[in-house]
């Protein structure tokens, strides 16, 4: 499901779409301490879909082990990239700083995978190129990014060598998101590389505003906090943008709102700047900032770990693997009155996960913290297309590609995709397995 990277060779040349880190269960990773396939000074370049962790997260240490080549993407995922790498890599620093401090690790000392300062260096070589453009990221290749609508910034990538192409589909976003446009209509390839996050099931058909209302105004009527873990990047500023709608409809009522998360405040300023890739208007773009108070320091975020009544906290991580959102869920899950509201995929191996399962408690920072907290999730905020929309997207295709390769997925979601399209779209389907290789 995580870790995206695919390794492209035509003739000696080799490029890398995507270089992202696993995460959730902790055999996935381990990978990310794994040597690669192939030296990273072998690769002569990089393409990113966009700039999710999980796609772009392993470039810092890419470079800190000997890549020289340029990373292409869009200027959004640029401008994310320059937010969401040096997070990262301070994140990963202040995990082994706490577990080194409580003695929590198994390896003494712990360490991070890279640090801040490794992400900021591999920024120095990002390069953006523009929608639809056609350009060469190693020789004898043509590369186009089309919008996927996933988030911000988010393309598909069409490879083209003069004998045949290839599509990868990045991460589809939804025909009708909150915040983002549709997706491009699917360009042609001989062959094709989609996304399977939802590949077993539909979104449901339930409205999202209702169903955020509803949480909220149970949730205060008995005095409790809403605690929303949330990725930094495009949910954040979804929540921020329905709760401020929600309270100017009247549809619940006015109520404290914090955004713990330095990272989805920078990252709602490159929202603002890219304002055109948006469904919402003009000016509720330029509202996205306003309806939060903004929490920076950690001082700041341990202060409302103390507050009572009814609030709206939004932090990270999105499924509760790290970030401030652990604080919040340590100090308010085992009160009854409060509620865990979960906002989109949940890994498998993840605290969400685990959330969503109704475990009674979780493991956060080497304690077992009770959940005695109501736990609710927003079924339809999801920023990825599910089974339907995923074949719907396909079926654009004036003629069936050679082979399809279904990835980024649960294996149970990425099967039932396989057999969706082969019996659907009477397509040939694959679902390769990790570090497997084919001719195209």
């Amino acid at each position: 499901m995580t870790g995206s990277k695919y390794l492209v060779q035509h003739g000696k040349a080799r490029l890398l779409i995507d270089c992202g880190l696993f995460q959730g269960y902790k055999q996935l990773r381990l990978r990310n301490w794994a040597p690669l396939p192939v030296r990273p000074s072998q690769i002569d370049a990089v393409v990113l879909t966009h700039a999710h962790i999980d796609h772009s997260g392993y470039l810092p240490l890419l470079v800190k082990q000997g890549f020289r080549g340029i990373v292409y993407c869009t200027a959004a995922t640029r401008d994310l990239c320059r937010i969401m790498l040096p997070d990262s890599g301070g994140l990963q620093e202040e995990e082994a700083e706490f577990l080194n401090r409580h003695r929590l690790s198994k390896h003494s000392p712990a360490l991070p995978l890279y640090t801040r300062k490794d992400a900021v260096r591999c920024l120095e070589r990002i390069q953006p190129v523009p929608w639809g453009s056609h350009w060469e990221p190693i020789p004898g290749v043509k590369a186009a990014l089309y919008r996927a609508g996933h988030i911000l910034g988010a393309a598909s990538v069409r490879l083209d060598n003069g004998v045949s192409s290839l599509l990868f589909s990045g991460d589809l976003g939804r025909p009708a998101d909150i915040l983002m446009r549709a997706p491009d209509p699917v360009v042609q390839a001989d062959r094709v590389v989609v996304e399977s996050t939802y590949g077993d099931r539909l979104h449901p058909v339930i409205d999202p505003w209702a169903q955020l209302a509803d949480v909220i105004h149970r949730t205060a009527a008995r005095g409790g906090a809403i605690i929303v873990p949330a990725f930094a990047v495009g949910r954040a500023q979804t929540l921020l943008h329905m709760i401020r709608v929600l309270m100017q409809r009247g549809a619940i009522h006015h109520l404290p709102v914090f955004l713990n998360s330095p990272m989805a405040e920078d990252a709602t300023a490159v929202f603002v700047r890219h304002g055109g890739e948006l469904r919402i208007s003009t000016e509720e773009c330029r509202a996205l900032p306003l309806g939060a108070v903004q929490v920076r320091s950690v001082d700041e975020s341990r202060e409302l770990n103390a507050r009572r009544g009814p609030m709206v906290i939004i932090a990270g991580s999105g499924m509760a693997t790290g970030g401030r959102v652990l604080h919040h869920i340590k100090a308010f899950a085992p009160d009854k009155r409060n509620t865990i509201l979960l906002t989109g995929f949940q890994a498998g191996g993840t605290r969400g996960a685990s959330l969503a399962a109704g475990a009674k408690s979780v493991r956060i920072h080497g304690e077992d913290v009770p959940i005695r907290c109501q736990i609710a999730q927003l079924a339809c905020t999801s920023a990825h297309a599910d089974a339907a929309e995923v074949e719907a997207w396909l079926a654009g295709m004036k003629a069936a590609p050679a082979t399809t390769f279904i990835t980024h997925g649960e294996p149970a979601a990425a099967d039932a995709l396989r057999q969706r399209i082969e019996r659907g779209l009477g397509w040939s389907v694959c679902v390769p397995d990790y570090l497997e290789t084919y001719a195209v």
